[in-house]
């Protein structure tokens, strides 16, 4: 089963046709990233009018690389929720018009899910994931530990209280003067950091889930502490009065510490459910290099397989779509009427 998938729900524009939920025929990708490093994070409407001009030309190469048409696609995926209102609205539209033109079935997607089954995608780089599992899914919206029986099969056992992971990434990032996104700026300088330097909190929260909101604030009077400024001074000043040094040095022990909280929770976790095979990182915080290592060395000790993406895969991209859509074919999700495709901003993972 051949399925073109559109993802476009923050700031990349996304098409891919995926053969089998496994196979990548195609994979486009247009990024927004450049137009919102000077503004350290998206711009809705920006980005809506970004995604209006690229998203049938994104279409067209998609179908053009795998070597089909419209007559050689069994169905049409899409992101529907969550995410940015205006740039749904451009991918399920767009979604619609081409089911509704080439008489194909449209089938709208979490967007949650979708991050779950990149780790369906051949990559290469990983195992197949068995069930039971557990997902840890984190990203800059979300930070999530998800219980799976089967294929399509999802329970919540554990969510932020505030900010997702990703998120305090981006604003750590700026604090310490570091560019946008803030996941992969942080890794690369934590590579050259001491992260016994600066010792962080760990937020106390019981049961499985997650608080970033005060480790962003720690990191913010860690950083003016050590300067020697008032506590007054705005974050957006503190890159001035920075050494590199010490930007290293506190992008390793805030990643040293983000790291331990989620890979706390995943230990927890697995306690409470020791019946669990594998464990999977999805969302864009799973591309991490230090987070993968760490999710290697203490989990798989505990005799589960950990799985993650491939790194391309991780962030938002429309082959995820596919193979999320197509799971949901093959365990008889109906497809989804075209004429009444609904959007939201933030809508809970469920296996409706």
């Amino acid at each position: 089963m051949k399925i073109l998938a559109i993802e476009s729900s923050c700031d990349e524009t996304a098409a891919a046709v995926v053969e089998d939920g496994v196979r990548i025929l195609s994979n486009v990708v247009v990024s927004q990233v450049d137009i919102f490093a000077a503004y350290g994070g998206v711009i809705p409407e920006v980005a809506a009018r970004s995604h209006l001009e690229v998203i049938l030309p994104v279409v067209h190469k998609a179908l053009d690389d795998a070597g089909l048409t419209k007559d050689g696609i069994d169905a049409v995926a899409v992101t529907h929720t969550p995410g940015l209102m205006g740039s749904l609205l451009i991918g399920t539209l767009t979604a619609r018009m081409l089911a509704i033109l080439w008489e194909k079935p449209l089938f709208a997607v979490h967007h949650l899910k979708s991050h779950i089954y990149a780790n369906w995608l051949e990559s290469g780089t990983s195992q197949v994931p068995e069930f039971p599992l557990l997902a840890l899914v984190i990203s800059g919206g979300h930070t999530q530990i998800i219980y799976m029986r089967e294929h399509n099969q999802f329970e919540i056992i554990g969510t932020t209280r505030d900010d997702a992971v990703g998120e305090c990434f981006d604003k750590v990032a700026k604090i310490l003067g570091l560019p946008y996104p803030g996941g992969p700026a942080i890794d690369q300088a934590a590579l050259h950091g001491d992260k016994t330097r600066y010792k962080l909190p760990q937020p106390k929260v019981e049961g499985l889930d997650f608080s970033f909101s005060g480790l962003k604030t720690a990191v913010l009077r860690a950083v003016q502490a050590e300067l020697k400024l008032p506590i007054t001074t705005p974050s957006y000043e503190l890159k001035e009065h920075i050494s590199e040094q010490q930007r290293n040095d506190f992008a390793a022990a805030f990643q040293e510490t983000a790291c331990n909280i989620l890979i706390n929770k995943m230990k927890m976790a697995l306690d409470k459910h020791p019946e669990v095979k594998t464990v999977v990182l999805a969302g864009g915080v799973s591309a991490s290099g230090a987070l993968r290592k760490k999710a290697k060395e203490e989990l798989s000790g505990t005799g589960v397989k950990v799985c993650f993406p491939e790194v391309k895969f991780a962030g938002d991209n429309a082959a995820m779509v596919g193979a999320a859509a197509y799971f949901e074919v093959v365990t008889g999700v109906k497809e989804t009427d075209p004429y009444k495709v609904s959007i939201a901003p933030r809508t809970a993972i469920s296996k409706d």
